[in-house]
């Protein structure tokens, strides 16, 4: 295998499983801050032993996904270094102030929340859990800010044949930026409701004690996934609107649109081989002139198909990669600048279909425990826990559509601001041997799945355990022992 599919393997692999803990974390930080909340301001002990239990979650959640992550900024010289000098002088500033502004300021609250229970004042201790939570939130931020400097690069000039940066200012502020960070952020809520419901779920069906908190709990889950499937909806179509205008042929790609058409038809689901960039034997079940308006805000509006826009790609970008001994077996070879497209075909149906399952099973959840019913059957649990997935699955499908829908780009060229910034992904892989990076893939993958069975197995723990597990030693008059 050549470095470039190897390396590509690892940083997908690692990315991915790393993307399993973020959502999860920045959702629940977020809904456990305002559990805290409810207890200061109320004096409840049902909130109190909710922000106690799904904190516990959180945490470890949240060790699991600093490890993981930890990894992914090594990568970047191990495996990518011709990348990593490419980008430098843009990414040096997104990421200092991720590590520095964001990443500090959230351990150090975290850890002053963690050990602050019985030290701190209830509101000093309250504000540490919201520093917390919106600094893992301005981590996210700043993280997509690189991302999407990637995706359409923005605030540089060219110098020497590299982008430098001339205004952080724009690469915060570019609109591909400001569309994924809500997108974002609504399915980390996705995921964390969800979480919520189907473990709430499963303790109503054991009829666990403290019925009142799994109660809440499921109702906040239900609610908070509802919410975040609409928000999920009108920020996704803000980002295909941007796509459509940044990245033509990823959108095409996503649609299997191979020829043009004026109007545009939404495809649902395709029936044959979808591999071919002139969708030969392919058939689809359609909605007219849908796409059409997710592109342009209209129904009469011209939608250009692959076969069209690879022309344009080869006259704007050339048609062969340069003579070059480090690009391998592509040097010299024409470029495909068709993405994979099976994977950004289905992976953008898959996005969608499990976020609108997650959606309807929230609002099946809330239907079904109405005015504090619980069903008996077995499905019930069974429809919650599995309902967890979803979300997760949403979310995997939609990154691995937008970072593989940009190939054979790495740094994608931006069609309305500066002529020349592109870096094709074959060339920003490190001057390694195979075996290197066959290595690290190997060993990075063994780790990580370690690391999934220790966080499972925690997990599973704390969550069979209940409230009771989480929960300080009780006094001798059988009163719970607060934290203050």
């Amino acid at each position: 295998m050549e470095v470039l599919e190897l390396a590509r393997w690892q940083f997908g692999i690692t990315t991915v499983y790393h993307f399993l803990m973020v959502p999860l974390t920045i959702g629940l930080s977020l809904l456990v801050a305002g559990m805290q909340t409810a207890w200061v301001r109320t004096g409840n002990e049902r909130y109190y032993k909710m922000t106690k239990f799904w904190g516990k979650l959180l945490l470890i959640n949240f060790a699991m996904g600093v490890v993981t992550g930890i990894v992914q900024e090594f990568q970047f010289g191990m495996a990518w270094s011709a990348y990593s000098r490419f980008v430098g002088d843009v990414f040096g500033a997104p990421l200092a102030m991720e590590g520095i502004v964001a990443f500090f300021v959230e351990s150090t609250f975290l850890g002053l929340w963690i050990f602050g229970w019985d030290k701190l004042p209830k509101k000093v201790h309250l504000a540490c859990a919201w520093a917390f939570s919106l600094a893992t939130m301005a981590s996210a931020y700043f993280i997509l800010a690189a991302n999407s400097w990637m995706q359409h690069p923005v605030g540089i000039e060219m110098h020497e044949g590299r982008p430098r940066l001339t205004s952080i200012w724009a690469v915060l502020t570019n609109n591909t930026t400001l569309a994924a960070f809500p997108h974002t952020i609504a399915g980390a809520f996705a995921v964390s409701a969800a979480f919520l419901v189907g473990i709430a779920a499963w303790h109503l069906h054991r009829k666990s004690e403290e019925e009142r908190v799994w109660r809440s709990s499921l109702k906040l889950g239900t609610w908070v996934g509802v919410v975040a499937f609409s928000a999920l909806a009108i920020s996704g179509d803000l980002q295909g609107k941007l796509m459509f205008e940044q990245q033509p042929m990823k959108m095409a790609a996503a649609e299997a649109l191979c020829h043009t058409e004026q109007p545009a038809s939404f495809s649902i689901f395709a029936i044959g081989d979808v591999t071919r960039p002139d969708c030969e034997n392919v058939k689809s079940i359609t909605v007219p002139a849908l796409l059409s308006f997710l592109a342009h805000n209209d129904f009469t509006s011209e939608v250009k198909g692959i076969q069209d826009l690879v022309p344009m790609y080869q006259e704007k970008y050339g048609e062969f990669y340069p003579v070059d001994e480090r690009l391998g077996e592509l040097s010299g070879q024409p470029i495909d600048y068709v993405p994979a497209l099976p994977v950004t075909y289905w992976g953008f149906r898959l996005m969608i279909g499990f976020g609108g399952i997650s959606a309807g099973l929230g609002v099946l959840m809330l239907w079904l425990t109405r005015k504090n019913r619980t069903p008996t059957g077995w499905w019930f649990p069974a429809l919650g826990l599995a309902g967890i997935a979803t979300p997760f699955l949403a979310n995997s499908a939609g990154w691995i559509f937008t970072e593989m829908g940009r190939q054979p780009f790495v740094v994608v060229p931006n069609p309305t601001g500066i002529d020349g910034v592109w870096m094709f992904t074959a060339q920003a892989v490190s001057n390694s041997t195979p075996g290197e990076i066959l290595t690290s893939l190997i060993a990075l993958t063994t780790v990580y799945s370690v690391l999934a069975v220790v966080e499972i197995y925690l997990i599973r723990k704390y969550v069979r355990g209940g409230i009771p597990g989480v929960l300080p030693q009780k006094t001798d008059d059988g009163a719970l022992a607060f934290a203050y």
